[in-house]
């Protein structure tokens, strides 16, 4: 069993529960125009760490796995396969680039000169990356090949 996949699986779940946590707090302080407050700033470092930990385990699967393997072996095999392009390309290309975004975002809220801007601010930037993270994610219902479980089996 690999439990570095295992734990990257389950580490979802802290991905999205951070990430919503930090975007709803952001619309409701947007819309009541509230401070930016303690918690405001916990809910986006503990996003920020979850997603670098798991930037981290999907790193380590991607380079000790097959699909570093074979792309290096055979690109045009790979891009011709969806299943191996989704994990070889897209899923990994997406992922990097939301954690990109969380990074820029947290960067950009703390260098904003007032408190509207920091909430903006996190909206615009973990609205999108958490976007990207929920459509890159291997659901259930997405097609064979691609589709995991909620849940990965001990």
């Amino acid at each position: 069993m690999n439990y570095t996949l295992v734990i990257h699986s389950m580490l979802r779940w802290a991905v999205l529960i951070f990430g919503v946590w930090a975007v709803l707090s952001a619309i409701g302080a947007v819309i009541s125009k509230r401070d930016y407050r303690n918690s405001d700033n916990k809910s986006s470092l503990f996003f920020m760490i979850s997603c670098d930990l798991q930037l981290l385990l999907g790193l380590i699967l991607y380079f000790t796995g097959m699909w570093f393997e074979k792309v290096k072996t055979d690109m045009g095999a790979v891009m011709k396969d969806p299943a191996e392009r989704y994990f070889a390309v897209e899923h990994a290309l997406m992922m990097i680039i939301a954690w990109l975004l969380v990074h820029v975002g947290r960067s950009m809220v703390k260098r904003a000169d007032t408190d509207a801007q920091k909430h903006k601010r996190t909206l615009i930037y973990f609205g999108i990356a958490l976007l990207l993270i929920l459509l890159m994610i291997p659901w259930p219902f997405r097609p064979v090949g691609i589709a995991r479980q909620l849940f990965p089996q001990f």
